[in-house]
């Protein structure tokens, strides 16, 4: 049968099952590139507001003792991780390399399962998510999915 167009019935949650949809330039219709739906998340290539890195607009500071960790001197890569998310641990070691190289920066990971109170607040739509903030704890970059080293290192350089 011609067409191209799959099927995708509702689950019980209301949400169509099945491949995502593609547009005729081959995007998925969230933006995101690739058959998979993965994209470089630091190199600010466009997409959805979650996945496109950006500058967190409320000038609100988010305070160490909230996620009980410390922020670094210069700054703090904050990530956001879930069990079983392999991107998670491919980004757990790209930053800490980071943090390694660039003196006064930390990384700290937080299970979001652990910690729905934070991922709510903060809009985090999916792991991983990282949160570049600078020595006073505001948020200067955001970023979703699995970051390049250079790109990380770059958006520390708004934060220092």
């Amino acid at each position: 049968m011609g067409g191209g167009h799959t099927y995708r019935r509702p689950d019980a949650h209301g949400r169509h099952e099945g491949p995502p949809r593609r547009n005729h330039d081959g995007h998925g219709r969230d933006g995101r590139h690739g058959r998979d739906g993965k994209q470089a998340a630091m190199g600010g290539t466009r997409g959805t507001k979650e996945s496109a890195v950006r500058a967190d607009e409320d000038d609100g500071r988010l305070d160490a003792a909230r996620w009980g960790g410390e922020l670094g001197e210069r700054a703090t890569l904050l990530q956001f991780s879930s069990a079983f998310c392999a991107p998670c641990r491919a980004t757990r070691r790209v930053l800490g390399e980071v943090a390694g190289m660039v003196p006064g920066v930390a990384h700290v990971e937080i299970d979001a399962e652990d910690r729905l109170d934070l991922v709510r607040e903060l809009g985090i739509l999916k792991t991983p998510t990282v949160l570049v903030l600078d020595a006073a704890g505001r948020v200067v970059r955001r970023a979703a999915g699995l970051p390049r080293k250079a790109d990380v290192i770059a958006a520390l350089g708004e934060a220092v």
